[in-house]
């Protein structure tokens, strides 16, 4: 343990030195440092922040009280032993669902590495052994407090970019998401467009609220899925087109696609497929944040290095989510010195 707080505080340094400049890409820790630790974990997401992210990125769902949690999911089988502390406290669906269980019992779970429930196989098998560490649930408050407390004391200004996650699903649950999230921003000083906020949703109507309903000038950001996953009822195929993209610049800032969408693999003659994504989406103002760049799950024939100054150099997303924040800043870091020489 000691050894590994000496090693974060030498990260802490090094990014603190060389925080990015105004027009580079960023760098979004998605889940944390989730390619090293735990996803959603303190550990992970102080280990992403020493590693020199821009922004740290909780998915959000509700306990049953009403408090905000960073977890990815709607149940907790895949990231906790819940099983284990909780036998029988499932729906019908044979399922554990976070909201069914109040922060204090959220906070008995033992969180682990993701793996796959049916099998308890580890989703990535080269990440963090699930049967190690002893990490918890996060809320949304300590993330900030962490967040924001780093800041304080490196000179940064690190940002958060939380996802409202399955807001219909919580509605019919009886909680107003968006309201409750807005109250815990607004506590935390998180207003105007310049804070180093971005929230994003898989849903419009969340964001069609902030931007209405609570004349929120936060940023704002469509994640697009494809309707083939069969979520939240929305026809992200209509999304994808320049009459799409339209419609979502009326009332977010930016777009977040899948990486496929955007490079499409190489042709026969070597050369990068790139959509036209990118283009038509800045055509109507929107910035683009791609996701998920992992070192352990790329396209077919290309490296991470690779594939991410491609993003960022030839195509020209505006930053990216990726499990291993230090391998992307290595590249923006390059870049921006290649374009210094």
């Amino acid at each position: 343990m000691k050894t590994l707080a000496v090693t974060l505080l030498i990260w802490l340094a090094a990014a603190a030195a060389a925080d990015p400049i105004a027009g580079d890409p960023i760098v979004i820790a998605h889940r944390g440092a989730s390619g090293y630790l735990p996803e959603h974990t303190l550990a992970a997401y102080v280990m992403a922040y020493a590693q020199g992210a821009d922004y740290l990125e909780p998915d959000l769902v509700l306990s049953a009280d009403g408090h905000v949690v960073a977890l990815h999911d709607l149940t907790l089988d895949a990231v906790s032993d819940v099983r284990v502390r909780f036998p029988g406290r499932v729906r019908e669906d044979g399922q554990y669902y976070v909201v069914d269980f109040t922060l204090a019992e959220l906070r008995q779970l033992r969180i682990h590495e993701r793996i796959e429930p049916a099998t308890g196989e580890l989703r990535y098998p080269r990440r963090f052994p699930a049967d190690r560490g002893s990490f918890a649930v996060v809320t949304l408050e300590e993330l900030i407090d962490l967040t924001q407390g780093l800041n304080a004391v490196t000179g940064r200004n690190v940002g958060i970019y939380p996802e409202l996650k399955f807001n219909a699903f919580h509605e019919a649950e009886g909680f107003d998401f968006v309201a409750i999230l807005m109250a815990v921003l607004d506590r935390y000083g998180y207003q105007g467009a310049d804070t180093r906020c971005i929230i994003q949703s898989f849903e419009p109507e969340p964001l069609m609220r902030l931007r209405e309903e609570f004349a929120s000038d936060l940023p704002l950001v469509q994640l697009l899925g494809e309707n083939a996953w069969g979520m939240n009822d929305v026809d992200y195929d209509a999304m994808y087109t320049p009459e799409g993209l339209a419609t979502i610049a009326s009332y977010a800032d930016g777009i977040g696609p899948p990486i496929n969408r955007i490079f499409t693999g190489f042709g026969a003659d070597g050369r990068a497929g790139i959509s036209t994504l990118v283009r038509d989406a800045k055509a109507v103002g929107l910035e683009v944040h791609p996701y998920t760049l992992r070192v352990d799950s790329l396209p077919e024939g290309v490296d991470f290095e690779t594939l991410l100054a491609l993003l960022f150099a030839q195509v020209g997303v505006d930053g990216v989510f990726t499990d291993h924040p230090d391998r992307a800043v290595g590249v923006v870091r390059k870049l921006r010195e290649q374009a210094e020489e």
